[in-house]
């Protein structure tokens, strides 16, 4: 039976516009990411919401009231706010432009644009539902229009249709009973195929069309997946925040510590492009420390522990490049440095302990102390190297200096006897970390609910979700009592989904 179609082609347009800008909600501060990649997600963020707003007030027509135009109408206010869009557009461009050139700009002029376009996108998003009305009512005379766009628009318009995706026109196009459950399993196969862009208009669509579908939390949190999936710096960035606006409103769902864990996975993988700048190592261990903190008991604590450790490995390596800077100049060069080498130092020996080349922080930190005649500061730090690092190529360095200070010269500490020298990787892997700046840490490129390399044999979570109509059950919570068969044993106790 050929299923009538109620929306007009201006509300097919309007429903894309939450798959390339998710909600700020999570980002009321500062943006995350470098100069050039928050200034990159806003004009994502415009260029969209300037299209949406072309097509919804080209498919309207001005009205008059006592001969003049109605400054109320949808028109008017949806042709002020597209004007708006296009200026805040050019405006953020020319900034990315200085970016990207060098050339001088002021950092709070950043901020500032953030804020405005977060305070732009709210009033978006309010005449957009105060028009709603207005636009599904295109029909009579701009029923031809509407035909007309509809052929060629969504293609031309967004680039993301083409010839053979009638079926997708027709399940964002129309309204009707059970509709979320066939957009969300078509729209898990798009993604599955690469088409993120695609699978997200479909799972956009439950959240925008079906306010009430219990397929609307799972696709909020496959909308984050696909960001994820599709990977680069700016789909890192508002996968991330997505994951993060998802925990804000679904704090207590059996899956919130693995969907924490992928925001701090987002900022891990964004360390791989980050070169020398240790902002997303920071952000990244910010979220694991939380992620500690929040769920002591996860199952996923191990997973937590080993990833903190190696962004605390690189942002300790980072610490100490600059470190070693400071203390060539002043040691080898007789130059001013002394004091920034010693804070550095210092700085690893209180916030990263687990660091793997410690024997060469701290026999360089009782060097610094040594110049400044601070002796006994000088030797707590010559004695951890010979206590904890019996490998180190320093410890015979160490004990020539406790023998000049005449400290005494520490046994091998009982949990460092048999340790070894940290592997320092193959030739690649150190060509790789020198001179491309690459960060090698552990991450796991799957989504929460959909995995990168899909396979049939092995489903992942999102097959749930679509087998139980939309939820997941928490294996947390075991199942109602259900009476037993006569003579049965079997126990009726729920299991953890796989």
């Amino acid at each position: 039976m050929q299923i009538k179609k109620s929306l007009s082609f201006s509300l097919i347009l309007l429903l894309v516009i939450g798959m390339f800008v998710p909600s700020l909600k999570a980002q009321t501060g500062r943006g995350d990411g470098s100069p050039y990649q928050r200034l990159d997600v806003m004009i994502q963020k415009l260029d969209t919401m300037r299209k949406s707003l072309k097509s919804a007030v080209s498919g309207l027509k001005e009205e008059k009231k006592d001969g003049k135009v109605n400054a109320d109408s949808p028109h008017v206010r949806l042709n002020s706010l597209e004007k708006e869009a296009n200026s805040l557009y050019s405006d953020v461009n020319s900034l990315k432009g200085k970016v990207e050139r060098s050339e001088k700009y002021e950092a709070t002029e950043i901020d500032r644009l953030e804020s405005v376009v977060s305070e732009f996108q709210k009033r978006y998003e309010t005449t957009l539902q105060e028009t709603a009305d207005a636009r599904s009512q295109l029909s009579g005379s701009n029923k031809d229009y509407t035909k007309k766009k509809k052929k060629k628009g969504i293609k031309n318009l967004f680039g993301l249709l083409g010839d053979g995706d009638e079926e997708i026109e027709e399940l964002v196009g129309s309204v009707a009973p059970g509709r979320d459950r066939v957009l969300f399993a078509v729209a898990t196969k798009e993604i599955r195929k690469g088409r993120f862009e695609v699978g997200r208009l479909l799972y956009q669509t439950i959240v925008t069309t079906y306010p009430d579908s219990p397929f609307l939390p799972m696709s909020k949190l496959a909308i984050a997946d696909s960001f994820y999936l599709e990977g680069g710096s700016s789909n890192l960035l508002q996968a991330g925040a997505a994951y993060q606006d998802w925990l804000t409103f679904f704090p207590t769902h059996y899956l919130s510590d693995r969907v924490l864990l992928k925001v701090a996975e987002s900022q891990m993988r964004l360390m791989l492009r980050a070169g020398n700048d240790p902002s997303a190592a920071r952000r990244a261990e910010q979220r694991l420390k939380s992620h500690l903190q929040q769920y002591p008991k996860s199952a996923l604590r191990s997973e937590v522990e080993t990833r903190l450790r190696e962004v605390q490995e690189n942002l300790a390596e980072y610490t100490r490049g600059i470190a070693d800077f400071y203390y060539d100049k002043a040691i080898n060069q007789d130059r001013a440095g002394l004091k920034g080498a010693q804070n550095r130092y210092r700085e690893i020996d209180e916030k990263y302990p687990n660091y793997s080349r410690n024997d060469i922080v701290f026999y360089r930190a009782g060097i610094t102390y040594m110049q400044e005649e601070e002796t006994d500061e000088a030797a707590k730090y010559f004695q951890k190297v010979v206590r904890f690092y019996p490998w180190s190529q320093y410890k015979e360095k160490a004990i020539e200096q406790l023998k000049i200070i005449g400290a005494e010269i520490p046994e091998t500490d009982p949990s460092a006897v048999g340790s070894k020298a940290p592997e320092s990787g193959g030739l690649m892997k150190r060509f790789g970390m020198e001179a491309l700046g690459i960060v090698y840490v552990t991450v796991d490129k799957d989504g929460v609910l959909i995995s990168k390399d899909y396979k049939e044999e092995k489903k992942d979570l999102i097959d749930d979700v679509i087998a139980n109509q939309g939820e997941l059950p928490d294996p947390r919570i075991p199942t109602a009592p259900t009476t037993k068969p006569a003579g049965s044993s079997q126990s009726f106790n729920a299991k953890p989904n796989q």
